[in-house]
């Protein structure tokens, strides 16, 4: 029983005395309780060297570059495929493309890509069940709108941006998706992703590349719906998905984000798109493909600086990363100049580690280690399982992904090497991967129908060669032999995606 003295203060404030700490640490609780936020970024066709953190030297990228100084940089990191959908697949489902059910780019009519089932299981959908908010921005790239592909029936509460890829080639278009329905931007007309000069235009005057210019700039609208799903999220945990469209080709870019990249007064010859295919011409494509990647970067600063401003920097999760490699475009995106994909060989639609391989930059203040730099082979597939594992609910991981959390190496902690990473493209000529160890397996061109030997192993080994300059598959049968077993044991045959000479 609670006695009280002459001289005791009243008791409802002892009462209030010995409740305000109860109080004070049921909150602190209650806030060390709220899982962290994840953000996953994803650029479109950006190289593996064209951040300043792996190596670029003509394109500024600041806010990337200290994220990595920041967080963890990986050195051997595989997008999902070679190109566009199927990378956003793999990312989404966890599924290397082996399993995966969208394989390679398949457009449908009117507008949108063929759509993935509503029992695909995302990383939206899975989080979304432990009560997170959950928002995309940017492109989507996997159902049309009104299908079960669509963002909102694959686990997104709010979807912004392009649903299409194609309708995406143009950064000044009349219209964006906002969850299902169209809104009007100020591009009337619109500014196409394929044209070319009007007849008896003389590509040597910059004003003949006027009408490739727009007003309303929609990667701007994006960003910005990204920051108003931050702010309107912040009270609960939340996953922000940001699939940017930078830099994939139409070169479209605002005329102030060029000016410092035309000072440099590099030799910069117009596109023009005089003949073949290729997206609208650019009277200074070099600079403005320079000034898109570095307007990507002045987004993610904004992001960076509104999760500060919120007091959110140190309970959210960062990745980010590129769904394949540069595009194979030379006239638009001279990858030489840039050193773009430097010292690796292949491009954007090939399974070379130029295709593949890309930048990945992950950062947690306070969890993950400053200026720490990784070599561990990760791919795309294994986002999912380290979201899920770094936020404690390992448990909640499908049995049926091909993922490996890297969230041990991330830690600190020690982490095994992947036995092996799978890749498969029934584009550009049909071609299969695989890494184990050291070496890398490929096959190309299995789908040609005068190539005389489909099944053709490369092999390479990429500690004495990263370029693939040398096979070496005659030297070293055993291992050819056990790639061999790998490369069909991973395919799982698609009636939407044959792989003829495997199937």
């Amino acid at each position: 029983m609670l006695k009280v003295g002459r001289n005791a203060p009243p008791f409802f404030l002892m009462k209030s005395s010995i409740c305000f700490p109860l109080l004070l640490l049921f909150f602190t609780c209650a806030a060390l309780a709220r899982k962290p936020n994840v953000i996953l970024v994803m650029a479109d066709d950006l190289g593996y060297s064209e951040l300043g953190s792996y190596g670029q030297e003509k394109i500024r990228t600041p806010h990337l570059d200290r994220m990595a100084v920041d967080g963890m940089r990986f050195t051997a990191c595989y997008s999902g495929s070679a190109v566009c959908a199927p990378s956003r697949c793999v990312l989404m489902t966890g599924k290397h493309p082996g399993h995966a059910y969208i394989r390679n780019n398949s457009e449908v009519k009117p507008e949108g890509q063929r759509p993935i089932p509503l029992d695909e299981v995302t990383i939206a959908d899975l989080l979304k069940k432990e009560g997170y908010a959950t928002g995309a921005f940017g492109k989507w790239g996997l159902g049309p709108p009104g299908t079960e592909g669509g963002p909102l029936q694959q686990g997104f509460d709010r979807f912004f941006g392009y649903n299409c890829q194609r309708h995406a080639h143009s950064y000044y278009p009349n219209y964006l998706w906002s969850d299902d329905r169209r809104v009007p931007l100020d591009n009337n007309p619109p500014v196409p992703g394929h044209a070319s000069l009007k007849k008896g235009t003389d590509p040597a005057d910059p004003r003949s590349y006027d009408l490739f210019k727009g007003k309303d700039y929609a990667s701007d609208r994006i960003n910005e719906q990204v920051l108003d799903f931050i702010r309107e999220s912040r009270k609960k945990p939340f996953f922000l998905y940001y699939p940017t469209i930078i830099p994939h080709v139409a070169l479209h870019v605002p005329d102030e984000e060029l000016k410092p990249y035309l000072e440099q007064k590099w030799n910069d010859p117009p596109f023009s798109r005089a003949k073949g295919y290729g997206y609208t011409p650019h009277f200074t494509p070099r600079a403005a493909y320079a000034a898109m990647i570095s307007r990507m970067d002045g987004y993610m600063g904004n992001v960076f600086n509104l999760l500060k401003k919120l007091g959110l920097e140190e309970d959210t999760i960062i990745l980010f990363t590129s769904d394949n490699g540069t595009t194979h475009l030379k006239d638009e995106v001279d990858y030489d100049f840039f050193g773009s994909v430097k010292p690796l060989r292949g491009l954007k639609g090939s399974l070379y580690e130029g295709g593949v391989r890309v930048p990945m930059i992950v950062r947690w203040p306070g969890r993950i280690k400053s200026s720490s730099v990784s070599g561990l082979r990760i791919g795309a597939e294994d986002c999912l399982p380290t979201i899920l594992d770094l936020l404690g609910l390992r448990d909640r991981i499908p049995g049926d992904v091909d993922g490996i959390s890297f969230a041990p190496a991330l830690l600190g902690k020690p982490q095994k090497e992947r036995p092996f990473l799978y890749r498969e493209f029934s584009g550009y000529g049909g071609q299969q991967a695989v890494w184990t160890g050291k070496w890398k397996g490929v096959r190309q061109k299995m789908l040609r129908r005068n190539n005389k030997d489909p099944l053709k192993i490369e092999l390479y080994d990429l500690e004495a060669d990263i370029a693939e300059s040398k096979d070496v598959a005659a030297d070293h049968p055993q291992v050819v032999a056990k790639i061999k077993k790998l490369l069909q044991g991973q395919h799982v045959p698609s009636k939407l995606f044959p792989m003829r000479p495997i199937d």
